[in-house]
């Protein structure tokens, strides 16, 4: 056998996989855990106007339900539980000091279920924002820790609650950096950023490095009260 003969007999390499052919997740049910707080609830204003169908989810059932009331599109409420059973994707807006506290009682209920973490551990002093380093790494990882059957993500880290919830606002200039162990989820949460006009789904690694991006958070803080500004990011070149 020639050369020529045993190249031709290896098996065409498959062509790279386009990393902007995303998933079709319109059809998909999105809940929103802490859905009455300023960024859970901007979140769930700009997936429900582009017409995602949103449950946001609060220890309350009667807050969460004036929350979707106020919203419209048609936003349900519910208790946290409840949100996250009827969700496919569960987004974790809740302030970092319950954050443990509440995805723990979730566990069984979130079970399955791909989890996207949008906390940010921070502090604040006469100095402005720093970050804060979770035992486990970061808020992402936390949950990972404390939902092993559930499928974690890191995403919406960098956004305005003020933006989100301006109706005034017909797109937000932003993209949104993803983190996940498996692609496919990472995808899945990519395309759900790209239902919101404006933004963009960039994946940015595995949930190890999360803690950067949720740190960075306290740099756009102090970005926005230099500049007067509600600035996010841009990733160029891709």
């Amino acid at each position: 056998m020639t050369s020529t003969d045993s190249a031709a007999q290896k098996p065409a390499k498959a062509p790279a996989k386009d990393p902007w052919d995303l998933p079709d997740v319109s059809g998909l049910v999105v809940g929103v855990l802490g859905g009455t707080g300023p960024q859970g609830k901007g979140l769930a204003y700009r997936l429900a106007r582009a017409g995602q169908k949103v449950i946001i989810g609060s220890r309350a059932t009667e807050r969460a339900q004036a929350a979707a009331e106020e919203l419209g599109y048609g936003v349900e409420g519910a208790d946290n539980a409840e949100c996250a059973r009827r969700s496919d994707i569960v987004i974790v807006a809740v302030p970092w000091e319950g954050h443990g506290k509440t995805i723990e009682s979730l566990r069984e209920v979130l079970a399955g279920k791909l989890v996207v973490d949008c906390v940010n551990p921070l502090g604040f002093d006469k100095k402005g924002a720093y970050a804060l380093k979770p035992e486990e790494g970061s808020a992402a990882e936390q949950a990972a820790a404390l939902l092993p059957d559930a499928r974690v993500t890191a995403a919406f880290h960098h956004l305005s609650a003020v933006l989100l919830q301006d109706p005034e606002i017909e797109e937000i200039d932003t993209d949104v950096m993803v983190l996940g162990e498996e692609r496919a989820d990472v995808e899945i949460v990519q395309a759900l950023a790209g239902r919101i006009p404006g933004m963009r789904g960039i994946f940015a690694g595995r949930l190890r490095g999360a803690h950067q991006v949720e740190s960075l958070v306290a740099n756009l803080i102090s970005v926005n009260r230099r500049y007067k500004a509600h600035a996010g990011l841009r990733v160029t070149d891709v």
